[in-house]
């Protein structure tokens, strides 16, 4: 895999330098799946005193809604552990999943904004449903790109 731009005499160096680059990214992403699966028990756990401390307020209403926020924590981290799975297993990471993670985290913000101690503002709430139109509409157009593209590639492909 020589570069014309990188000197020949450098392809043993740049070979050692490129498989230790590739033990460093996977060790990262060995910290990084581990980092998720803590944090899947730390959210858990979160949840859990939500749910007590609103059972023991006897606030469910407004315990409710803390703890959906918590769950759509959860569910963020969820999508992460899938995207780090599938990358693991050899595929390509997906926009879309950091889209989608960003969905959950603004409607989280929205879900949670009239529990919140203080008031939000007109403009803090026109942002918040701003952003959510935003990455919905961008979570749209990428789902629609990648069904256009296999279709296009369908289409190249010979039929046997």
């Amino acid at each position: 895999m020589a570069q014309p731009h990188f000197p020949r005499e450098l392809n043993s160096v740049n070979h050692l330098t490129v498989r230790a680059m590739l033990w460093l990214n996977g060790f990262a992403h060995i910290i990084i799946g581990l980092a998720l699966a803590i944090s899947v028990l730390m959210f858990t756990w979160l949840f859990y005193e939500d749910v007590r401390q609103a059972a023991s307020a006897h606030n469910l209403v407004h315990g409710f809604l803390h703890a959906l926020g918590t769950l759509m924590l959860l569910w963020s981290i969820s999508a992460l552990i899938t995207a780090e799975i599938r990358y693991l297993l050899g595929s390509n990471l997906e926009v879309e999943t950091f889209i989608e993670v960003a969905m959950v985290v603004v409607l989280r913000k929205l879900i949670v904004l009239p529990v919140q101690d203080a008031t939000p503002t007109l403009e803090d709430l026109a942002m918040w449903v701003g952003a959510a139109l935003l990455l919905g509409i961008m979570y749209v157009l990428v789902r629609w790109s990648q069904q256009f593209n296999s279709g296009q590639r369908r289409i190249e492909q010979p039929q046997e």
